[in-house]
């Protein structure tokens, strides 16, 4: 028997990014666990990713090519060989895109974060679609929201190192259900709360997080930026300001201060659902406590006001001066700490445009961009170009995740649209293509990654050989582009290449590739405390305040509410997130079965008093619903939920959900105030008693 341990990353939609040894015997994959010696991963995985094995040896594997024999979303498939796919696949593109490539915006890419890496994500898949021409991606579905705000405030996706937080005497958790999303931060929390800190969360529902802070404050969705405003106002009125550092680091105070002002205690615990000495305590506590640390997450921004909400609280650190300690500051995103040592240029080769300017499709808005015809105009008026005529899916299951379902089924079920989709099972977006193509997971190919999360880049070994036919993404973008007669060098670059290609030389502040394989990870070379005294990544390095095209930042009410849409919000008086389900990872892993064993079924959590105005008992299925559809779940009564919302745990498959739906049939497709995004938590929804079944 041969035995071999091989380096890899997690290659997941999480913050922490781990590092993970693949125990090998005699080729076969028997175990996956944490690097006891990566820093933040410090030998520990969440239980979904240390069941990977059973992910990559599933029974339901895609491991040949299918082409579709039945109706659309049926999934009925007949194997075929790689060469006769990729000769039909692209003729079928060729002929789309017409002989001197002028309809090419008709094709369309669509990917996300099935893969967070750097070589089996955007790299060959991108040269091959600037290549091609086709449509450009607007990737907004999770994060774009907080992402840019955070940018126009910071310069840049920047923030605290996440080991520092062991060392915070006050953590505010904002937006996130860290044991569930963020396992690894949660470890530095509870040492810092065992060393005296005290642990504070914000979330409208009382996940496992907020029940192990010392306080909980259950504001409504979409409140967050009147609750930053709120802490503002009591700064101000009882001067716990950090003057100093306002004067030497903060642009835009005056105009703030004016705003902050407006928001008495009274007037955000109205907005917030919640009582106003909750407001004044979490000042108190934000104002004297030092060092103090936010850790700021992307479930605060998936609402209309999203954008506006993350600039104000990434605001409050510099107010305090909680900048000057390491273990002061906020984290949202340490992404952009890596924008310096990356090399996309060289990676996704733009310049294969060769000048062409192709429309930008947002991924957010699929289901009603595939119903748009060619000459159309889109939501703001502007042109929107030729008709979807294709679409290609990696790292993505759009029909699961995307908002407004029941529209992008719609698209996705056109007779006329021709749909590619690499992936590892049959999806609810698989059962919609022409063609599946099977891809490898993490396990079998190479790739290297980036976080946002912390500040060390890792590889990923291929630990074992591809199952069956599968391929990686990039040798099937590679033989594609082969088929299409694409005869660039930059076509020919194996993974290898494309890995050492990802990163800047070390000496330009980049990573270099071969200390990365000999050690697994690289750590960045970021200050302790990078913001002590100041030195933003803005153009005068300050915190900014008023920034150009997006003013000062305010309170915006969702799009859905009691105060927007009076008559709206007494037809369907709950707001519902839609929080994931603490063994999926979005769509990823629904079918692992010991995981979907763990979560049962999809349930709806509604507090004791909504649930016995409406007449339901704990365990009753109940029908959710609002004008653009219905799904039915069990109901889960009890604390999880505040009155006035409704929790949907996602993200299920709809081929796994008794109803064939899931909670995205409810979410509509207006975007977020900043970031282009989907506003997924800007729902109002009404719920009753399901009708039971009468035997025939």
């Amino acid at each position: 028997m041969t035995t071999a341990l091989v380096r890899a990353a997690c290659p997941h939609d999480c913050p922490d990014t781990c590092a993970m040894l693949v125990t090998v015997e005699n080729g076969r994959a028997i175990k996956v666990h944490g690097d006891p010696d990566h820093p933040t991963t410090h030998g520990a995985l969440c239980t979904k990713v240390s069941r990977y094995p059973e992910r990559t040896y599933h029974p339901e594997r895609v491991l040949r090519p299918l082409k579709r024999v039945g109706a659309k979303g049926s999934g009925r498939f007949v194997p075929v060989g790689w060469d006769e796919a990729l000769d039909d696949i692209a003729a079928r593109l060729a002929a789309i895109a017409g002989p001197d490539g002028a309809n090419a915006e008709a094709i369309v890419p669509y990917s996300y974060a099935g893969t967070m890496g750097l070589v089996q994500g955007e790299s060959m898949a991108a040269r091959f679609f600037h290549k091609l021409g086709a449509s450009l991606l607007d990737r907004t579905i999770c994060s774009s929201a907080g992402g840019e705000a955070l940018a126009a405030t910071y310069g840049a996706k920047v923030g605290m190192h996440v080991e520092h937080y062991a060392e915070s005497r006050l953590i505010v958790i904002w937006g996130s259900n860290s044991i569930t999303s963020n396992l690894h931060f949660w470890t530095y929390a509870l040492q810092a709360r065992r060393a005296g800190a005290k642990l504070i969360c914000i979330d409208p529902r009382r996940t496992d997080t907020a029940e192990k802070c010392h306080e909980h404050l259950a504001v409504l969705p979409g409140s967050d930026g009147a609750l930053a405003l709120g802490v503002m106002h009591q700064l101000i009125a009882n001067d716990w300001l950090d003057h100093d550092y306002i004067d030497r680091h903060v642009d835009g105070w005056p105009q703030l201060s004016e705003r902050a002002l407006q928001w008495p205690p009274e007037r955000v615990a109205a907005v917030c659902g919640i009582a106003a000495e909750q407001v004044r305590s979490l000042a108190r506590d934000y104002g004297t406590i030092r060092p103090a640390a936010i850790r700021l997450n992307y479930g605060m921004q998936r609402v209309r006001g999203g954008g506006n909400a993350t600039r104000l609280i990434a605001l409050l650190p510099a107010l305090v001066g909680a900048w000057r300690h390491r273990a002061g500051g906020l984290l949202l995103s340490a992404s952009g700490w890596f924008a310096p040592a990356r090399d996309d240029a060289a990676l996704q080769r733009r310049d294969l445009l060769a000048g062409r300017r192709p429309r930008t499709i947002n991924m957010s808005t699929i289901g009603g961009d595939l119903l748009r015809d060619s000459g159309a105009a889109r939501a703001d008026g502007t042109p929107f170009g030729p008709k979807i005529e294709a679409l290609v899916v990696y790292n993505s299951n759009p029909v699961a995740v995307a908002p407004d379902s029941t529209r992008v089924a719609r698209g996705f079920a056109r007779e006329d649209l021709f749909t590619v989709v690499l992936e590892h099972f049959l999806t609810d977006t698989a059962d919609h293509a022409d063609y599946v193509l099977p891809a490898t997971t993490q396990l079998e190919h190479l790739d290297v990654h980036t976080s946002y999360g912390h500040t060390y880049a890792l590889i990923n070994e291929a630990a074992i050989a591809p199952l069956g036919e599968a391929k990686p993404n990039t040798q099937i973008f590679r033989e594609l582009a082969a088929k299409m007669g694409f005869d660039e060098p930059c076509f020919r670059d194996d993974d290898e290449a494309l890995a050492r290609a990802a990163f800047r030389p070390a000496a330009a502040g980049g990573v270099d590739f071969d200390d990365l394989r000999a050690n697994g990870w690289v750590k960045l070379k970021v200050a302790d405390a990078p913001f002590a005294d100041g030195g933003f990544p803005t153009a005068n390095g300050k915190c900014r305040v008023d920034v150009p095209g997006l003013g000062v930042p305010d309170h915006v009410a969702n799009y859905e509410s009691a105060t927007s849409t009076p008559e709206l919000a007494k037809r369907f008086p709950l707001a519902m997130i839609s929080p994931p389900a603490r063994n999926f990872l979005n769509s990823s892993f629904v079918n692992v079965t010991s995981l979907r064993a763990i979560e049962g079924e999809p349930v709806l959590e509604i507090s004791a008093r909504d649930a016995a105005a409406r007449g339901i008992a704990d365990g009753q299925r109940v029908r959710i619903f609002n004008d653009r559809g219905s799904i039915v779940c069990k109901a889960v009564v009890g604390e999880r939920a505040r009155q006035g919302v409704v929790n949907g745990l996602g993200v299920w498959w709809k081929k796994l959900a008794a109803d064939g739906k899931n909670g995205n049939e409810l979410t509509h497709q207006r975007l977020t105030d900043i970031g282009r995004a989907p506003s997924f938590y800007d729902c109002l929804v009404e719920v009753e008693a399901a009708a039971v079944p009468t035997a025939a």
